[in-house]
């Protein structure tokens, strides 16, 4: 059974879930507007990259429960396989669509007249459904291990069985892990390594490409070549670790007790994509500019009305102390009127 630190793994899902869903709800809003308006081949992409984002958040919380409950899976057991499904299979739809952004980032560069005469938003919608339903079919294994070598047992050997499903998707025997291990191996390889080459192609040149146009704003040129380094680090810092754990398992013939730590990065990726939104959109930074202006918009008219609230009230002080302090006079002034009459009399 893998060891997670219960205070580390909470401590990530939720710091992922409080800054991802929200970031990730405003890039969807953003891009799903754009698409619907002007649909580019670019934004289809960033819009499904950002769906595949909020399906993984949906299912975060499933996560946190079994992290806050020592790793014990205490839910139903049906949604064990549901949730690890949709866990596993975001992490590697989201490696194909950065690296199909990376493509198209390429080609706007590399070749630039011919790539905005044949570009069309059709090529990007086939592109995205085929990751979806590629990434669908392999990562199908989620549903499949848990029948594997599941025979009849006697009472003894069904308790041990009943015991596993304390934890999910772990404890595999020695048959599960025999088709399970060549099938992570797998996934590494085609589902990282070959989007990690692809994406590294792509950006190395896009890079070298703009380094020598001088003729575009050196602002906007530093920002796309902060944008590919940052894309690139992200990618290989948050997936890297995961699927060298499966090339670990493949060779020692079991499960790495580090592997659901190594999960944790592919797990911060989330929160991370949007700031690669930012850089690459110009929607959504136009998106969260109007935000800012909207929010500051708002405080600068709660203030001014507090202020106004403030001025009034203490206008209205004003004037209630300098009748108070005429009423004292008023007193003061008969009282002694009284004593001089009466000493008079």
């Amino acid at each position: 059974m893998q060891e997670c630190h219960t205070g580390l793994c909470l401590s990530v899902y939720i710091i992922t879930f409080v800054l991802g869903f929200p970031t990730n709800v405003l890039a969807f809003y953003t891009f799903w507007k754009k698409v619907r308006q002007r649909p580019t081949p670019i934004d289809i992409l960033l819009l499904n990259l950002t769906i595949s984002d909020l399906l993984f958040l949906v299912f975060l919380p499933f996560k946190m429960q079994e992290a806050m409950n020592n790793m014990k899976w205490d839910l139903p057991y049906a949604l064990c396989p549901l949730s690890g499904f949709v866990f596993y299979m975001t992490i590697y739809t989201s490696t194909f669509f950065l690296t199909a952004v990376s493509v198209e980032r390429y080609l706007g560069v590399a070749f630039p007249i011919k790539h905005t005469l044949k570009r069309r938003p059709i090529y990007a919608v086939t592109a995205s459904i085929f990751f979806w339903i590629f990434t669908f079919l392999h990562l199908s294994i989620v549903f499949i291990v848990p029948f594997i070598g599941h025979e009849p047992l006697p009472n003894s050997t069904n308790a041990i069985a009943e015991s596993r499903k304390d934890v999910c998707y772990e404890n595999f025997t020695a048959t599960q892990l025999k088709i399970l291990l060549p099938v992570r191996l797998e996934l590494c390889v085609v589902l990282f390594c070959i989007p990690l080459l692809i994406s590294s192609y792509c950006y190395i040149n896009f890079i070298r490409i703009l380094s020598k146009l001088h003729h575009i704003d050196r602002r906007r040129r530093l920002r796309a070549i902060g944008m590919a380094l940052g894309t690139l680090i992200v990618f290989a810092m948050c997936f890297g670790p995961y699927n060298v754990s499966h090339i670990v398992g493949f060779i020692t013939k079991k499960s790495p007790h580090w592997r659901d730590k190594a999960l944790l990065c592919s797990t911060f990726n989330t929160c991370l994509d949007p700031f690669i939104f930012y850089f690459s959109s110009s929607a959504v930074r136009g998106t969260v500019s109007k935000l800012k202006q909207g929010v500051k918009s708002r405080l600068c008219r709660c203030m001014s009305c507090h202020m106004l609230q403030a001025l009034c009230g203490g206008a209205n002080k004003t004037e209630k102390d300098k009748e108070h302090k005429q009423q004292e006079i008023n007193a003061i002034t008969a009282d002694r009127k009284g004593t001089g009459s009466s000493s008079l009399n």
